[in-house]
């Protein structure tokens, strides 16, 4: 009975506690809504941002085009073709400026909100990076070409053959020329290096060139067709159809105001005797219309701000959003780019026929220049059958030396490019073996072509900790601990830095250190090194996570970014044992290096309801539990502000909106919640 009784009282307390959150919720949810308005109008200074830069090229009047005017882009593309007898190096200094073009028109694709990109447009950009990417390649080939009808005047003393090594910050050329066409002349090393090709007696005596051309970029793998069940463009219009449907709303909302002033004035009209209305006419008119037109601003601008705040939300949303389906695999040899990542660049790898060499006649240089250009030496032969042994054409071994700047939590995986299906495979690769000292990786190919080395995508993932703290005004500090790393990524105003890194335990130092950038840029950079804690739409097929439903999670990053300036947030054990409609965090005020307060608060939260857990990070049994003297709150934010101090919530108030926004997008872009 005393049993029953107790449980009777909980049970009268705990719907007490219901009805009054109930009850004070619509004020709570109005005073978020207020906070929130941070989104849409970082939202507002980015889209300020985008026009500046656009603007800023426009006056600098440089002589490089605006990637995203198709004229401009197409003019550039139209005169570089036509330009012809470029240098390798002429061609090395050109591609920096058509690098960085591409740059920027991917990451106008990948800033812009789907909602302010037409299709048209998405389709524009993707076919200019597409054309610079393969006229930049025709280049260096035309540019190799050219390199290789010197051969004889650039051969070395000692070996008679020539040989070319050419380093640039996003290209890297090794060419050998063989000349003297030597059958124990077997084992080619570029000087000062250890990359290099053991290559079978029949290219031996052959009128050859071997060309390694690592590009420390990949402008292999876009071409690769991902089927994605949600495709980009069907997201897009999504979005699209909800702004217009809310922009139709505010437009009928307007004109229903219209005609309701209209009938008011013209029905007050009729009581104003008719010589006073001929008189008065034309003034009335002029006065209502100028009261209207003022009374219609703050409606407009606050139906303005409300609609992109939902966009906003929307399109934030769309961030954590699963794919329903796995992308279609094609063969078992085929590299899944859902799972794997491509690190470190393209290795080009080429046996071209050798040109005509320069021929010295009468002071003149006379040279034959072929009409088809440079042609490829096709290895092995398509038809075998006038050579008499069996293994006349082995599979020849390379040496390769893998990008200092990218981070193998494990051995690489070799795998080449499949030009006629347009995918990576891992066939007709052998006996690799990788030497992590010296970062040199050996294997043995059958056919050359295009060679990257690829890692698993989510070899970080899931996580086994996280924790957000604040480090000053707008700056924070985030740290991911996985199984092979600890990244810290310090968040200040709208930019984010690479902090720290350790690999087993140890400092690790990266280019990326110490470099401020914009939150997508930097997830770019970071994915690059082969850092990549950002998962996507696909991930969960890869990874075990711990699902959470997507709104539930977009609504606690969105109250931690809000409150990320005084407070700092931490992974719970307990978040994997509540359902996927409720996420459990740890949180503490944070206004010092060192907190007043050690201890830290578990709180739970449901997307409409907060509340603080009697249990802490040791109780043996999870339990939902309130904290002693503890109410619900229909926000985290709420659920905070209960216990924090008037200082903290002064700092919370006074955060910079692009801070919150950007810290909101990397949380956003890790999902802490859903992948630890």
């Amino acid at each position: 009975m005393e049993r029953l009784e107790i449980q009777r009282i909980e049970k009268e307390k705990w719907l007490q506690l219901e009805e009054k959150d109930l009850g004070r919720r619509n004020e709570e949810l109005d005073e978020l809504n207020l906070l929130e308005g941070c989104f849409p109008e970082a939202e507002r200074l980015k889209h300020d941002t985008r026009l500046l830069s656009q603007w800023k090229h426009y006056i600098q009047c440089d002589g490089s085009p605006d990637p995203s005017i198709s004229q401009e882009i197409n003019t550039f593309i139209s005169l570089w073709r036509e330009e012809t007898n470029e240098t390798f190096e002429e061609v090395i200094a050109k591609s920096k400026l058509v690098l960085n073009l591409i740059e920027k028109l991917k990451l106008i694709l990948l800033e812009t909100p789907p909602y302010d990109l037409q299709d048209k447009n998405i389709i524009q950009y993707r076919g200019s990076i597409l054309q610079l990417q393969e006229l930049l390649q025709l280049k260096f080939n035309v540019a190799t070409e050219i390199l290789l009808r010197q051969a004889s005047t650039l051969a070395d003393l000692d070996s008679g053959n020539m040989e070319k090594i050419i380093r640039d910050e996003n290209v890297t050329l090794y060419v050998w020329a063989n000349l003297k066409k030597n059958p124990r002349y077997r084992s080619v090393r570029f000087s000062g290096t250890q990359i290099g090709f053991e290559i079978p007696r029949i290219l031996a005596t052959s009128d050859i060139a071997l060309r390694l051309l690592h590009t420390h970029y990949d402008h292999v793998s876009p071409l690769h067709p991902v089927l994605t069940p949600v495709p980009k463009e069907e997201r897009t219009s999504t979005v699209t159809e909800l702004v217009r449907d809310e922009v139709k709303n505010v437009e009928e909302a307007i004109s229903k105001e219209d005609q309701e002033e209209t009938k008011q004035q013209e029905s007050g009209s009729n009581i104003i005797l008719e010589e006073e209305i001929k008189v008065e006419e034309q003034d009335d008119i002029e006065v209502q219309k100028s009261s209207v037109g003022e009374e219609h601003e703050p409606i407009t601008c606050e139906l303005e701000i409300k609609l992109l705040s939902k966009t906003v939300s929307t399109a934030q949303l769309l961030l954590i959003e699963n794919a329903h389906e796995k992308p279609d695999t094609f063969e078992d040899n085929d590299v899944d780019l859902c799972q794997f990542t491509t690190l470190g660049g393209v290795y080009h790898l080429d046996i071209l026929e050798l040109p005509p060499q320069c021929k010295p006649v009468k002071g003149w240089m006379i040279v034959e220049i072929l009409k088809e250009g440079l042609q490829k030496y096709t290895y092995p032969p398509e038809t075998t059958e006038e050579f008499e042994t069996e293994n006349a054409f082995p599979p020849i071994e390379v040496t390769l030396e893998v990008h200092e700047n990218v981070i193998f939590f494990e051995d690489p995986i070799v795998v080449r490019w499949d030009t006629e299906g347009k995918r990576w495979k891992t066939d007709g690769i052998s006996k690799v073996s990788y030497n992590p000292e010296e970062r040199l990786i050996t294997f043995s190919l059958e056919t050359f072509g295009p060679v990257t080395l690829i890692q698993d995508t989510h070899i970080n993932m899931p996580y086994q900790s996280w924790e957000l703290r604040p480090l000053g005004v707008n700056t924070v500090l985030l740290t991911v601990t996985t199984v092979f790393t600890e990244i810290q990524i310090q968040i200040k105003e709208n930019l984010c830095m690479l902090a720290s890194i350790k690999l087993r335990n140890k400092e690790h130092f990266s280019i990326l250190e110490g470099k401020w950038m914009p939150p997508v840029p930097f997830i770019i950079a970071l994915k690059a090194a082969g850092l990549n804690i950002f998962p996507t739409g696909h991930s969960h097929f890869y990874v075990v996570i711990n699902h959470k439903v997507p709104l539930v999670e977009m609504k606690a990053y969105r109250q931690m970014a809000l409150l990320s300036s005084a407070f700092a947030f931490g992974w719970s054990k307990w978040n994997l044992l509540c359902n996927s409609t409720k996420v459990v965090v740890k949180v503490r005020e944070h206004l010092t290096k060192e907190p007043m307060n050690p201890d830290w608060d578990l709180l739970m939260f449901s997307g409409d309801r907060a509340q603080r857990l009697k249990i802490d990070e040791d109780s043996q049994t999870f339990s939902e539990a309130l904290k002693e003297e503890t109410e619900f709150h229909s926000t985290l934010y709420h659920m905070v502000k209960d216990f924090a101090s008037e200082e903290a919530m002064e700092k919370v108030s006074s955060s910079d909106c692009q801070f919150i926004d950007c810290v909101c997008q990397m949380l956003l872009s890790t999902r802490l919640l859903s992948y630890s």
